[in-house]
């Protein structure tokens, strides 16, 4: 089997990791994560994760409903992406994968700072390396930072890693009927506001012509199909 990519990000969300908790990480769902990215290894393809923090703190959703101050929220939310980038390295390293955490925001004792030369070249030692703090900013998402990253670091897709198994026409939580649309164009996201990626990632993938793929990361085996370019998803390209 040959991988159709070369150099991916692959972007998690927070929620990805609690399985079926409501909060926090499962160490199974952990350990099944780790294992699928370990098969990419076997395939020669270059990883690297942004992971978001949605599953211990979510900045806006604090700003809004609690009131905090919006850059406290988003730091925190940036910590929390850290504990989960450190959980995630962890659960890599125990089944032989090598890998280095990079973090917008400095912490040395815990993780590298984010340098773009260094990202690189630990990709080609063939180590995942894992994106965490965010870009280092309030009031931008973990998507943004997945396709600031993607292209910094010259990667040829965004593997956007969801629940769902990608892009419904309409609301599935509304409607019975759940048809999942096959590809999209970066236009029609942001005119439909269809709740993929928030608009600046998205026009950042536009202007630079980054393809997104969206797909359940909850089937086993779905990352490596993504890599090997089978039809699962949603595609979101020009």
């Amino acid at each position: 089997m040959k991988a159709k990519y070369k150099r991916i990000v692959l972007k998690i969300s927070g929620e990805a990791l609690q399985g079926e908790r409501s909060y926090g990480i499962d160490p199974d769902t952990l350990k099944d994560i780790a294992f699928e990215i370990k098969d990419l290894k076997a395939l020669d393809v270059e990883v690297a994760i942004v992971i978001g923090g949605g599953n211990i703190f979510r900045g806006l959703k604090a700003s809004v409903t609690q009131g905090m101050d919006r850059s406290t929220a988003d730091y925190i939310g940036m910590l929390a992406t850290v504990m989960n980038g450190l959980a995630l390295q962890d659960a890599l390293e125990r089944i032989g994968v090598f890998t280095r955490v990079m973090t917008a925001i400095e912490m040395r004792e815990l993780a590298e700072p984010y340098i773009r030369r260094r990202a690189i070249r630990h990709l080609e030692k063939n180590r995942v390396v894992i994106f965490v703090g965010g870009t280092g900013n309030p009031y931008f998402t973990t998507d943004t930072t997945a396709a600031l990253r993607a292209k910094e670091i010259g990667a040829e897709i965004i593997f956007k890693a969801t629940n769902v198994d990608g892009v419904y026409a309409k609301d599935p939580e509304k409607y019975k009927v759940k048809r999942v649309f096959k590809s999209l164009r970066y236009m029609d996201v942001l005119k439909k506001r269809l709740k993929i990626m928030d608009a600046t990632a998205i026009s950042l993938c536009m202007d630079n012509n980054l393809p997104i793929l969206v797909f359940n990361i909850n089937k086993k085996d779905n990352i490596k199909k993504a890599v090997l370019g089978k039809e699962i998803g949603t595609i979101v390209r020009g």
